[in-house]
């Protein structure tokens, strides 16, 4: 047997309940495909747990984020604001729909979207605003919020990195129209693949079952005529199973990536040139990576040559996402109105970030190491001694 590559991967999963037990019993009922009860349960506890009326699975985050702007009725012609500094599937998320995604840069402290930058975004055309807990911090939610109601703009948030955060007291899943959720391995609750529709529009919620189960109709007999064009985005009873016995530790899970990124900052407060992420006003974050910025000036190496100290350490790292405005996918969707604008802070992240380890079961001696392994890397450029 092969050594593992990394003592410490940047995340991975933390089955620690009832996982194992539940898909058994789907495997050992024959209910493997994507009826059965542990379907049902997992969208009736996870709408409870968001504080929200109504749940649907998906087979991933991406196809979440999908279904949701087709249940919101964004096409062709509609323009959906989105934050520049985010994952790939947000953006791709308004082009699978035909609308074109327009870009606002990331606020400096919470490198969510500046919500100060949205308004002059907004045009005729402009339908949606698609928002995204960067990082597990939710947006500056009374802002946004106020902005999409007066522009009568639909508003979704992608919450795929924040399961469980929470803002003024309410759990993300209940502070916009509709929300879209990932389950993927390296999130607070996984179900290896998987992702969630959530909403308190009942209309909004059939339009999501609807589409996500090829368009057949929705009541009486089951009859191969198609009056639109569906998607086959349905989730296994199987890992529905996984995902209600991760629920049901949600918050436990939850409060070891809190408490697992306030060992980082107290490790690492005494370096120069270590930047974290600020906490959102109001705002529970719930870390679902720690992500730090290097200020080369202050820490005497840049990202790259930590990122590369820390491998032969064995301690995995990854990059921050790359701004959308430079993706090359997304160019024929914008047209020209986007060549002239600037995107200095997600240059900045995108350029100066990277990933530490962030998985929900490291422990406190763990991350306590990571951090001895980054003071010494800046000791061997300043000199001085910083434990």
């Amino acid at each position: 047997m092969t050594a593992p590559k990394f003592r410490f991967p940047v995340c991975e999963p933390f089955l620690a309940g009832n996982e194992l037990k539940y898909a058994t019993d789907a495997i050992k009922t024959g209910w493997i495909s994507s009826s059965g009860k542990y379907v049902t349960l997992f969208e009736k506890k996870f709408a409870e747990y968001c504080g929200a009326h109504h749940a649907s699975t998906a087979c991933n985050g991406t196809a979440a984020l999908h279904l949701a702007l087709k249940a919101a009725d964004i096409g062709e012609g509609d323009e959906v604001i989105l934050p520049n500094f985010t994952m790939s599937a947000t953006a791709f998320s308004a082009c699978y729909v035909g609308a074109s995604p327009v870009f606002v840069d990331a606020d400096p402290n919470t490198w969510n979207i500046n919500p100060d930058l949205i308004i002059d975004k907004i045009t005729e055309r402009t339908k949606a605003l698609l928002i995204t807990s960067i990082f597990g911090n939710p947006c500056d939610m009374k802002k946004i919020q106020t902005i999409a109601a007066k522009n009568n703009l639909v508003l979704i948030e992608d919450a795929a990195e924040s399961i469980g955060a929470e803002y003024d007291g309410k759990k993300t899943g209940n502070l916009a129209d509709i929300t879209a959720f990932s389950f993927y391995a390296n999130k607070n609750i996984t179900t290896g693949e998987g992702g969630m529709v959530v909403t308190n529009n009942k209309e909004m919620h059939k339009k999501v079952n609807y589409f996500k189960n090829m368009c057949f109709p929705p009541e009486g007999k089951r009859i191969y005529i198609h009056n639109d064009i569906g998607f086959n985005y349905r989730l296994s009873n199987v890992l529905c199973a996984i995902g209600l016995a991760q629920l049901e530790k949600a918050d436990y899970y939850r409060d070891c990536r809190i408490k697992n990124a306030a060992i980082y900052k107290k490790c690492l407060r005494s370096v120069p040139g270590i930047i974290f992420q600020k906490d959102t006003k109001k705002a529970l974050n719930v870390h679902w990576m720690n992500s730090i910025i290097i200020d080369e000036n202050l820490f005497g190496h840049n990202r790259d040559d930590l990122m590369d100290f820390l491998e032969d350490k064995m301690i995995e790292t990854r990059l921050l996402f790359t701004g959308m405005h430079k993706q090359p996918a997304l160019k024929k969707y914008l047209g020209n109105k986007e060549e002239s604008d600037h995107y200095p802070v997600s240059d900045y992240l995108t350029e100066n970030g990277l990933y530490l380890p962030s998985g929900s079961a490291l422990t406190k001696s763990g991350i306590e190491s990571i951090c001895e392994c980054i003071k010494s890397f800046y000791e061997s450029s300043s000199g001085k001694n910083i434990f």
